[in-house]
């Protein structure tokens, strides 16, 4: 079996790093702690830039704004963007989940006034599914949504939603039907961020960033037009959202560890003032092995995962796998550099070494167990779908 690139993948791959290389600015690259103001808005225009160049939306259809390649080309952009160690931009959940849900479900006036604002980053857009008791069971989520004539009245209240206060437009599932339960009575909805009701609250991480948020809405109205999909059939609507969420995640993810262990084996290497290297201790190096076995393996799970999406346009269950396995080779990696800067390690800001890239990622590490779902969770699936064990609940 050939796990490389076809000629056309390579070429293709062989240009963007290039083109990567010129274009992105510094101030993406690296990872380290950063002001966050600065960082958005030079996120925004890196996704104005990407559009320009035909890098943004790659798997989307022509007639929506993208070149209808297939989700192998997709994967090498996030690949070579985390690899380059450029975060996609601040409109990753527009572009990757809501864009594709609203070309599955959306009407051709929503696609129109949308699509191709979500590409160049003039709207960015951020998902309201997650409540307080309904996060790893969003059928349980309570948000209300009335229909009164041609307008909705949405009140309740949504939680962990990414990069929320930078946002336009939020894709919100609610109950529509007051008497159902379970995934039954859902409605996905276009929400406008700046309506009247509707208010962000960021939650701060141990990074000092806010990238995670609140939002309440009181009263915030909408119009019926803003409907997605059929009323009362939101669930099937979310499950095509979360599909593109999971499909090709895992290969951004692994890039990215892949850039850290990289790291990591250069601090390793670094010698003290007295020429001692932390790469000297076999125990260490015993470490960094397991990491990269652990790298190799995930990439391998990928490569099988992107074949199966190829081949039946629906993401497999490797997707879940991955996400759990990459979440904690990413904290033992961190650890481990935080380990390596010993006190060192206990500064931040300018006083840091190497940028304080250590003591931000590793920081950073302890919420990617929980976003996208949790490992607990994701060990449920995984029991469930890959081992064919019963159903806990």
């Amino acid at each position: 079996m050939d796990l490389g690139d076809s000629a056309a993948e390579a070429a293709f791959r062989a240009e963007l790093r290039d083109w990567i290389e010129a274009n992105c600015p510094d101030e993406l690259r690296g990872g380290d702690a950063r002001d966050q103001h600065a960082f958005e808005a030079a996120s925004r225009r890196w996704l104005g830039t990407l559009a320009r160049a035909g890098y943004a939306g790659v798997t989307w259809p022509v007639r929506c704004g993208g070149q209808g390649l297939s989700q192998v080309y997709g994967a090498i952009v996030l690949e070579e963007l985390a690899r380059s160690a450029a975060p996609p931009h601040i409109g990753l959940v527009g572009l990757n989940m809501c864009g594709p849900t609203l070309i599955a479900f959306g009407t051709e006036e929503q696609q129109g006034r949308h699509l191709p604002q979500l590409l160049t980053g003039e709207e960015i857009w951020c998902q309201g599914f997650s409540e307080p008791g309904a996060g790893s069971d969003l059928a349980a989520l309570r948000m209300r949504a009335d229909f009164r004539g041609d307008r909705i009245v949405l009140n309740g209240q949504k939680v962990w939603s990414s990069f929320a206060h930078a946002a336009d437009f939020c894709l919100l599932l609610a109950r529509s039907d007051p008497e159902s339960s379970g995934h039954r009575g859902l409605t996905m909805l276009i929400l406008d961020m700046h309506a009247p009701g509707a208010e962000v609250r960021p939650i701060r991480q141990l990074t000092g960033e806010p990238e995670f948020n609140e939002i309440f809405l009181t009263g915030a109205e909408l119009p019926a037009a803003n409907v997605i999909g059929p009323v009362g059939e939101g669930w099937r609507v979310a499950m095509t959202t979360l599909l593109h969420e999971r499909g090709t995640l895992g290969v951004a993810l692994t890039a990215a560890l892949e850039y850290n262990v990289a790291r990591l084996v250069e601090l390793a290497c670094m010698a003290d003032d007295d020429g001692r290297r932390a790469a000297d201790d076999p125990l260490l190096r015993d470490r960094i092995a397991r990491e990269l076995i652990e790298l190799a393996a995930l990439r391998t799970t990928n490569l099988r995962a992107l074949s199966n999406l190829v081949d039946s346009g629906v993401p497999g269950p490797e997707g879940s796998v991955v996400k759990l396995r990459w979440s904690e080779a990413n904290r033992r990696v961190t650890a481990l550099g935080q380990e390596l800067l010993g006190v060192d390690g206990l500064l931040a800001g300018s006083d840091a070494p190497l940028g304080a890239f250590w003591q931000y990622q590793q920081l950073r590490s302890l919420g990617n167990t929980i976003e996208a779902g949790t490992s607990e969770v994701l060990r449920g699936i995984v029991a469930e779908r890959v081992l064919g064990l019963p159903r806990s609940r």
